[in-house]
Order: C-alpha cells, then sequence, then structure tokens
C-alpha cells in the first residue's frame, strides 16, 4: 500500500464529519431504488447542491459544477436516514474552485451516525455575461 492510498484509507475512517455542513435532508421513499436503499445519483445530486452553496460562498458569484471525480460509496443510505453533507475547500484556482465533500448519515431510530460517501467537485465561477470569471479573493 501506498504513502496516498494509507493516506485516503485513513481518512475514509475519521469518526467526526470534516468541514461545514451545507446540506442536511430527509432520506424519502420516493428516492430508493427497488432493493430500498437510496439512488447513488441521488446522494451525488445532494452532494453537488451542498459542494454549490459553499463554491458560491467562496466566488461570491454563480458557479457551475465542471467535474466530480473521487466517489467513493462506503455504505448505503437507507429510507428514514438524516443525510449531511459536509464540504470544505481543497485548491482555488483562477476561475475555478476544488471542495470536497463528505456525507455523513444518522440512522433513522438508532441516531447511529456513519460516513456513507466522499467526493471532490470542481466549480467555475462565472461572470453576468456566462463566462468563466476570476474568483474574488479577500
Amino acid at each position: 500500500m501506498t504513502d496516498q492510498d494509507q493516506s485516503a484509507s485513513a481518512e475514509l475512517r475519521r469518526d467526526e464529519p470534516r468541514g461545514e455542513l451545507v446540506i442536511q435532508t430527509l432520506a424519502m421513499p420516493k428516492d430508493m431504488n427497488r432493493d430500498g436503499d437510496i439512488f447513488g445519483g441521488w446522494l451525488v445530486s445532494q452532494m453537488d447542491l451542498g459542494s454549490a452553496i459553499l463554491a458560491g460562498k467562496i466566488a461570491r458569484g454563480r458557479v457551475v459544477t465542471v467535474a466530480i471525480e473521487g466517489m467513493a460509496f462506503l455504505n448505503p443510505v437507507r429510507v428514514g436516514d438524516t443525510v449531511a453533507c459536509y464540504a470544505w475547500l481543497e485548491k482555488v484556482g483562477r476561475t475555478s474552485m476544488r471542495i470536497s465533500v463528505d456525507v455523513w448519515v444518522t440512522r433513522y431510530r438508532t441516531d447511529e451516525r456513519v460516513k456513507v460517501t466522499s467526493g471532490v467537485f470542481t466549480y467555475c465561477a462565472l461572470g453576468a455575461d456566462g463566462k468563466p470569471t476570476p474568483v474574488k479573493r479577500d
């Protein structure tokens, strides 16, 4: 196992969420597959919404998703689970931002907290003309 693999493995075992809580919602029956688990695509959409909130705050303007990478589904999400997306800024480029997202659930009725997935989203800041614009920095 490489140093990078060991670092990634250690990150997946974190016991507490990292980053800012950017979105929290409830997994409902309309979001499940035929086996009773929540669709991965629904979860990715929640991650995209939440990380876009953070990217928009950082850019102080309009942003669009340009890439999703590094998805790792660790545990299923079940109907009734409270889904919480935590995000943090990894890197700012001239017009782009790289945002990492971890998703944790609180299991319905047991209150057990479980990390279910993580991923990295890249956003581009757009100007009023819809073209890439530099990220506003303090």
